[in-house]
């Protein structure tokens, strides 16, 4: 499969039949529309999880990524990303995303134009896939700082 022309937004048709790439849909679809529940279903549970980001900075276990996705979406700015440029690796237990993100960030008053480098990391338990870890970064530091300050206010 070729991809790096392979676009994920959430609105995409899943597979059905369990691959990872269904849990990196459903990983955006949640995200996107704003769904904590949708998003603790796609994260693995307990300590084990981290995310790296320059919103949130290092959150380690479901409570604290939990915590910063409901900062994110109470907050007065709404943001929608795409996942592209990707590349996909994985084997029987762990997958691997390796790509960009870009999108919007909106408040009342601004949109802004957002493009992130992005890792997922997704493994297999108990025959469901789960993001294990995320890691996120941003190349324009201008665009950092604007987002930064919409995203806090």
């Amino acid at each position: 499969m070729n991809w790096h022309l392979m676009e994920i937004d959430g609105d995409e048709i899943e597979q059905g039949d369990g691959p990872p790439l269904d849990a990196l849909i459903e990983f955006y679809r949640a995200f996107n529309a704003g769904d904590l529940a949708g998003l603790e279903a796609a994260w693995l549970g307990g300590s084990e999880p981290s995310m790296d980001n320059p919103i949130g900075g290092i959150r380690r276990g479901w409570d604290q990524i939990a915590e910063g996705y409901s900062k994110l979406f109470e907050g007065q700015a709404k943001v929608h990303v795409t996942f592209h440029d990707f590349t996909s690796q994985g084997g029987d237990d762990w997958h691997l995303f390796v790509g960009r993100e870009r999108g919007t960030c909106r408040t009342e008053r601004d949109t802004l134009d957002v493009a992130f480098r992005t890792t997922r990391w997704f493994v297999r338990r108990n025959r469901a896939w789960r993001q294990l870890h995320h890691h996120g970064s941003v190349e324009d530091p201008k665009m950092l700082a604007d987002y930064q300050r919409l995203i806090f206010g």
